[in-house]
């Protein structure tokens, strides 16, 4: 059972001969509730590849119009493929549960989880038909079975909502022979049919993160980056690609708008900017870790920020980066507070923003190692790069601390080794140079892991 290649064309597509060739595995018995967008393109597509589905929805129009061969919503290529799998008697459609679960290897939920009055999504059409769906398979042989959520949930719901469900109505022991998967999809609208052939990734979030062969069975052959990870995982993930495609979004059209203010081209800075698959539309500065600082970044967002006041244009997300970057100074102080014993010595590791720099300017660490020392913290400094004299002269009135009362902290290399520490704070990469006996108590704010 093979995937089908995005450049496959879809006003062509003869499914018929998809199911002769595609037979290698045996086909899955797929049930698909909520026949929206998500639900109807993900059935059609798993149809297509030679399995068995069923679309169960509420609605007996749409049902109906299901089982016609006749799309309920516009989306390029659904026309063609859905009326192709209905034809070749692969998908179909009910409003009966029940019946569409009596003999399914695999349930694929996608029910809406809109908005609520309070911003939070609504969980109501999760709840139902996770109980909807127990509640279905009491009345079948117990038969190893997968149930796969695809709906956009908060972490926390597959274990503290729809796993409690199932448990309640199947007994304690239901997991084993239901399989609760979650499996989050990435599929954008108009190019639907494409992104379920050829995913920007594929993530399952399992009970304890082991795979599952029923979801292997389903993406045979597709190329795509798996990953398995426990629930909380798989159901994040979507949360943090939609915040930053809504990041990516309100970031250009701030830039656009001063743009347009300062009669500068937006289509070439757009085009210069993502030019620069380096730096600019790469992992790089993705890395959950410390705060920003050196000598660039603080001074020209600041410069930027006073910019787009002077020209009138809105730009709440870039006026917001030096609140958020102090905010998280403020955090990794907090953090490091809570870590240190009373009364043991704490050796900061790293004092310029970056490991092999003398440069202190506007580094986050100068700023933690000040706020350390003014509550009392006995600390210890070690930095290879920092030579106090030559510092101070290179940045002479543009640091945010004083870097000559932090030079009585400086220790060498030797003394960092071989002292007795309470807690080891490491802020930059010097510390993969060091070398340390024992079992040192260590925090790590240059990564979050």
């Amino acid at each position: 059972m093979n995937f089908i290649n995005q450049e496959t064309n879809f006003e062509h597509f003869k499914i018929a001969s998809q199911l002769t060739s595609n037979n290698s595995a045996e086909p899955l018995n797929v049930a698909v509730f909520g026949l929206g967008h998500v639900g109807l393109i993900s059935a059609c597509c798993i149809a297509a590849q030679g399995h068995k589905v069923v679309g169960v929805d509420t609605s007996l129009e749409k049902t109906d119009l299901v089982n016609s061969g006749l799309a309920p919503f516009t989306e390029p290529g659904l026309d063609e493929l859905l009326e192709d799998v209905v034809s070749a008697g692969v998908l179909s459609a009910s409003v009966d549960p029940r019946a569409a679960l009596k003999s399914s290897d695999l349930i694929i939920v996608c029910v809406g989880t809109p908005s609520a009055p309070d911003g939070q999504h609504d969980m109501s059409y999760i709840a139902d038909v996770s109980v909807q769906i127990a509640q279905s398979l009491l009345h079948r042989p117990q038969k190893k079975v997968t149930v796969a959520f695809r709906s956009t949930v908060r972490p926390g719901t597959m274990d503290g909502l729809i796993a409690q469900n199932f448990q309640t109505i199947l007994g304690p022991d239901f997991k084993d022979w239901v399989e609760l998967v979650y499996h989050p999809e990435f599929m954008r609208e108009a190019q639907a049919i494409n992104d379920y052939y050829d995913p920007p990734k594929i993530v399952f979030g399992t009970h304890d993160g082991s795979p599952s062969e029923t979801m292997d069975r389903l993406y045979s052959g597709c190329q795509a980056k798996v990953f398995y990870t426990n629930f909380a995982e798989a159901e994040f993930t979507k949360f943090v690609d939609n915040a930053w495609h809504g990041t990516k979004v309100a970031f250009a059209n701030e830039i656009g708008q001063m743009c347009e203010r300062l009669n500068i081209s937006a289509n070439t800075a757009h085009e210069m900017f993502v030019a620069d698959t380096k730096l600019n539309v790469s992992a790089r500065y993705l890395r959950p870790g410390g705060p920003f600082g050196g000598s660039c970044l603080p001074k020209d967002i600041r410069a930027l920020q006073s910019v787009a006041k002077e020209v009138g244009a809105n730009t709440p997300l870039v006026d917001s980066l030096i609140t958020s970057n102090e905010a998280h100074k403020d955090h990794q102080l907090d953090q490091v507070l809570r870590a240190i014993e009373p009364g043991k010595p704490v050796l900061l590791v790293g004092l310029a923003f970056k490991a092999n720099t003398s440069d202190v300017r506007e580094s986050p660490n100068c700023v933690l190692a000040e706020r350390l020392i003014a509550h009392g913290v006995q600390l210890s400094i070690y930095d290879a790069s920092f030579d106090q004299d030559s510092t101070a002269h290179q940045n002479a009135g543009t640091t945010a601390c004083n870097i000559a009362d932090l030079g009585h902290h400086i220790i060498s290399k030797q003394e960092t080794e071989s002292a007795d520490w309470g807690l080891i704070v490491v802020a930059n990469d010097t510390f993969d140079s060091l070398d340390f006996s024992g079992n040192p108590k260590i925090i790590n704010i240059h990564c979050i892991g």
